[in-house]
């Protein structure tokens, strides 16, 4: 079960065999069935999670009560509203299994005491934060710059997976637009 989360660690940082104790004793396998929220707003993300299975995302209700999605992973992959878990600060976030999600979760106090006890650890963790914020980047760079059919392409020819496993809706609310323009979008593209 942490074979993922080791194999990934390790094509980045080298893992003593007390490193992987420290990981499985602070990271809890847990499974949560579909349509499942599991963090929800209003309230301080309790985990960080690493997806070994399953799609998730991140949502927030905007002024007229839609959904916005603002993440969806592909796994394998950490997941959380990171900002707000990081500093214990209420989220205004909801995280969801859109599938059946296969998990390993650690609590902020359990990873602030793996952090202290593993420079292997502390090392991966600034690698996973250098990767968070290039993607946020990289992803308000495409919010602003890229058509909506150009936003989709680059969704699947990067993440293929995720057109096969998350519902439209989701997709293009995470895309910027609304489902109508997307299946436009998709009927051009079989064309």
């Amino acid at each position: 079960m942490y074979d993922q989360l080791l194999n990934l660690i390790s094509t980045k940082i080298v893992l003593t065999d007390q490193d992987k104790e420290l990981c499985q004793k602070y990271f809890r396998p847990v499974l949560f069935p579909k349509n499942c929220i599991i963090e929800e707003e209003g309230k301080v993300p309790k985990y960080l999670y690493f997806v070994l299975s399953g799609f998730m995302r991140l949502f927030y209700y905007n002024n007229f009560g839609d959904e916005v999605t603002t993440h969806i992973n592909c796994p394998p992959g950490f997941f959380t509203s990171y900002s707000n878990f990081i500093n214990q600060t209420k989220s205004n976030e909801n995280v969801e299994c859109i599938t059946e999600c296969e998990l390993l979760r650690i609590a902020k106090i359990d990873l602030d005491s793996l952090l202290q006890n593993s420079a292997a650890f502390k090392d991966f963790s600034l690698w996973v934060f250098e990767q968070s914020l290039t993607y946020n980047e990289n992803r308000s760079k495409d919010l602003a710059t890229l058509t909506a059919e150009e936003r989709y392409n680059k969704l699947i020819e990067n993440y293929p997976e995720i057109i096969h496993n998350v519902p439209l809706q989701y997709i293009a609310s995470f895309l910027g637009m609304n489902p109508k323009s997307l299946s436009r979008i998709r009927k051009q593209i079989i064309k």
